[in-house]
């Protein structure tokens, strides 16, 4: 197994696990906990790789959709245990963000492509999955929330790898820096509350 494909599933195992919990606090039946899990899971993996015109990763290997099932059934028997079920479905999409932006970033410059690519790529392997479960579950996307520091993170390590690249560092320690900067962020957004400004609106000057 190939370093982008272990970080393709990994990061498809933790966005299971953030939608299986927001079908729980949603209350829904398996079949809900089952179909959140899978669109979170491997939503921004299958719109990279359509755009990228590569084939679309859990097609080629099914057994990640077996994962997010097997994700979503352990959460359905034992989110109930959780103090706090949105805390945590916080904190496991900081870790798969920052995978998933390794992933997104890595498989883009594997295929050649300008750095700007890179960063779209990225960004939208990491955030359209969430941005997806919120949606369906009537939530305000994460990605969307005042000043939070979400796409912004996952931009900073997607520029992260292309800077590692571009001074010819291997793709292990790259993708290990794009995902430890895009977690930085994220968990100091969380923990301590770091955002970017935010756009007040002004009376207009007579």
């Amino acid at each position: 197994m190939t370093l982008l494909v272990l970080l393709d599933h990994a990061a498809a195992a933790v966005f299971a696990a953030t939608g299986a919990l927001a079908a729980s606090r949603q209350q829904l039946d398996i079949v809900g906990f089952l179909f959140l899990a899978a669109l979170t899971a491997v939503g921004g993996g299958t719109i990279r790789d359509l755009l990228l015109d590569r084939d679309v990763f859990w097609i080629v290997d099914p057994g990640v959709i077996g994962v997010t099932a097997l994700v979503a059934l352990l959460v359905f028997f034992t989110a109930h245990l959780l103090e706090s079920r949105l805390r945590t479905l916080t904190w496991l999409d900081a870790l798969a963000l920052s995978v998933a932006v390794a992933a997104g970033s890595g498989a883009a410059l594997q295929a050649g492509q300008p750095g700007v690519i890179v960063a779209l790529m990225g960004v939208t392997t990491g955030v359209m999955g969430g941005l997806m479960r919120d949606v369906v579950c009537n939530e305000v996307p994460l990605v969307l929330k005042q000043g939070e520091l979400y796409a912004s993170a996952a931009l900073a390590g997607a520029l992260a790898t292309i800077l590692a690249a571009r001074f010819g560092l291997a793709p292990l320690p790259a993708l290990i820096a794009c995902a430890a900067l895009t977690f930085t962020l994220r968990a100091g957004s969380i923990a301590f509350g770091w955002r970017l400004p935010v756009y007040r609106s002004r009376p207009p000057r007579s």
